[in-house]
């Protein structure tokens, strides 16, 4: 049962945390502190986010916003006063940016308290506090100012060790996929917020930038076994610190703390949670190593190099192996081989099914990760050819989380693309774009969704816009490759491509995009020698085949382009199921062999 503490009121529905009547937040046992055992049974749930706890000011030094928060710390310190008070509680500083100043009527008594009365009045006042911070909280966030969009920047490093940036990432970046489960909150996704990593972020031009209510922003300290996370909360509308805290823990801590990070988070904000709060509390491992693993593997695989993709499922086995029944981890190494597949990294044989193996066990551990549902009907579609039940699992992916942009990038591509339903391979790509605006795979993938749907002016202005915002990422060279292709500007396509030369897993883009465009122009002698590039590049690394009989379909040279595509399908190429969508295509689509081929793979009519 649970008591405000400023009417009395009882209620019985321990979810509650304020009061209905007066908005005070809520407590478990008596009302009036003062009574018998009031202080030990006046604790809080696991749920709660105010503890009892010595005041504490984040380290000097840094930003205006820290400065900001240092002052507030230090007046509300000032202000409480607070005993020291112990009792077995993890230490943690807490306190609320909409306190208000109250009467303090206890210095008015005409007589001076004991030691034991003193005492028990300190404790009131500390309590008091933090009900009427509380309380004003609620109040805020009940208002018309509600927050309803929010970005959480990269957290600052401030280990000495650089090695230890899979913390400060990981952490950013699990908060982001929390909070990205609660409904009705635009969640700015960490594609577009790991710009601002490393830089001296204005949070008022943040929030104009990603176009959010409140910036969340931390720093993170590993010494030895020790974690200091310090975690603050602003709304960029006002300036306004909203909330600021501390946590001292142990490395052992993590997952636990990351928990309580969320949790609190959406308590301030007053979000009701769909359902229940299984999104942002879940557990997906109680073992603090293999959580540490896979966090270090999601900040290889954001890199999407071949070396970093290793190390990234590296990473993910050694958790598994830490904890068996770790179906995130699962989930994340199925992404990470059907990527190599994609990329190309490796023949698809070599990592497909091992993405396939990896993303069923997560469905048996856990059925209902998105993910995992994702991640299945990805190698079912790009290796399996296996369309009913690719469908089913994007479908059940996409139902139990709309708001992860790589299952809609993967459905679109590995799915749709397949079924020639080119309008919504478009919307679907748009879509993930939309949800991550600064994501360049988003962005450059979605040129692909111009071009197959045939908007080729749509497609040259998106190449145009993703190459402008990172010209050294190898996609966007590509793709604004082919968009000049597919707008007749050969020699444009021909300058893009050569520009960079070979980068690492992506040295293929030169001549995939300089056979096709001198292909396209009719310069058989150069087009052929693209194709020479190509196969000298297979000697040593995978390249595709479906790039051979593209630029063979392209010259008119039909049955060179029929043994690529056979070629293509006795590998199982990942770019295979495209065709059907794939303009580069059209020159085999009447041929009697291309409506064979689509028959073997399930596409026939």
């Amino acid at each position: 049962m649970k008591r405000c503490p400023e009417c009395g009121r009882d209620y019985n529905d321990d979810s509650l945390s304020f009061c209905l009547d007066d908005g005070s937040e809520l407590l478990f046992g008596p009302a009036v502190l003062s009574e018998p055992g009031a202080v030990e049974t006046a604790r809080l749930s696991d749920h709660e986010t105010e503890v009892l706890s010595p005041f504490g000011v984040p380290p000097s030094g840094g930003s205006p916003l820290e400065s900001q928060t240092r002052a507030y710390l230090q007046t509300t310190a000032r202000e409480a006063e607070p005993p020291n008070i112990s009792g077995g509680v993890t230490e943690r500083r807490s306190l609320s940016a909409h306190r208000a100043a109250q009467p303090r009527e206890t210095a008015q008594t005409s007589r001076k308290p004991s030691g034991t009365l003193l005492r028990t009045l300190s404790i009131v006042g500390i309590l008091a506090a933090l009900l009427i911070g509380g309380f004003f909280g609620f109040r805020y966030f009940s208002s018309s100012d509600r927050i309803n969009s929010i970005a959480v920047l990269p957290f600052e490093n401030r280990s000495s060790n650089a090695d230890t940036d899979y913390l400060s990432d990981g952490r950013t970046d699990s908060l982001i996929f929390r909070f990205s489960q609660l409904p009705n909150v635009k969640v700015s996704p960490t594609s577009s917020v790991m710009r601002y990593k490393g830089k001296a972020a204005d949070v008022a031009q943040v929030a104009k930038e990603l176009d959010v209510d409140a910036v969340l922003s931390g720093r993170l300290m590993q010494l030895g076994d020790k974690l200091d996370i310090s975690v603050q909360l602003v709304d960029a509308r006002s300036g306004k610190l909203i909330w600021a805290e501390e946590y001292d823990r142990q490395m052992a801590d993590l997952l636990a703390t990351q928990r309580e990070i969320a949790t609190t988070l959406t308590q301030k904000m007053q979000l009701k949670l769909a359902g229940n709060e299984q999104g942002i509390t879940k557990k997906y491992t109680n073992s603090s190593e293999a959580y540490q693993l896979y966090m270090k593997g999601r900040y290889h695989y954001a890199r999407r190099v071949k070396d970093d993709m290793l190390k990234a499922i590296d990473s993910y086995q050694q958790a598994i192996a830490l904890d068996p029944n770790f179906a995130l981890a699962y989930a994340a190494t199925a992404e990470a081989y059907n990527s190599m597949g994609k990329n190309p990294d490796l023949p698809p044989k070599e990592c497909i099914p091992l993405a396939k193996a990896a993303a069923m066990r997560a469905l048996e551990i856990d059925p209902d990760l998105p993910q995992a549902h994702s991640a299945l009907g990805d190698s079912l579609a790009i290796y399996d050819w296996n369309w009913a039940e690719s469908e089913k699992h994007f479908r059940r992916g996409l139902e139990l989380d709309p708001n992860i942009s790589y299952s809609h990038l993967a459905y679109g591509l590995a799915y749709l693309s397949a079924m020639g339903k080119t309008g919504e391979v478009e919307r679907e790509l748009k879509q993930a774009a939309d949800m991550e605006p600064l994501s360049m795979i988003n962005n450059a993938i979605l040129v692909t969704g111009y071009i197959y749907d045939r908007q080729y002016d749509k497609a040259l202005a998106q190449a145009k816009a993703t190459y402008e915002l990172d010209p050294v990422f190898p996609l966007s060279r590509y793709w604004l490759g082919m968009a000049h292709i597919s707008n007749g500007n050969y020699d444009e396509a021909i300058a893009v491509s050569d520009q960079g030369g070979p980068q690492g897993s992506f040295g293929w883009i030169p001549a995939v995009v300089g056979g096709l465009a001198y292909a396209k122009t009719g310069k058989r002698a150069e087009a052929e020698r693209e194709i020479e590039v190509l196969r000298a590049l297979a000697k040593t690394r995978y390249v595709r085949t479906y790039y051979f009989a593209s630029i063979y379909a392209t010259l008119g040279e039909k049955d060179k382009a029929f043994a690529e595509l056979e070629k293509s399908f006795e590998d199982h190429d990942c770019f295979l199921g495209r065709a059907p969508s794939d303009p580069f295509m059209d020159p085999l689509r009447d041929d009697p062999r291309f409506k064979d081929l689509m028959k073997r793979m399930g596409l026939g009519q």
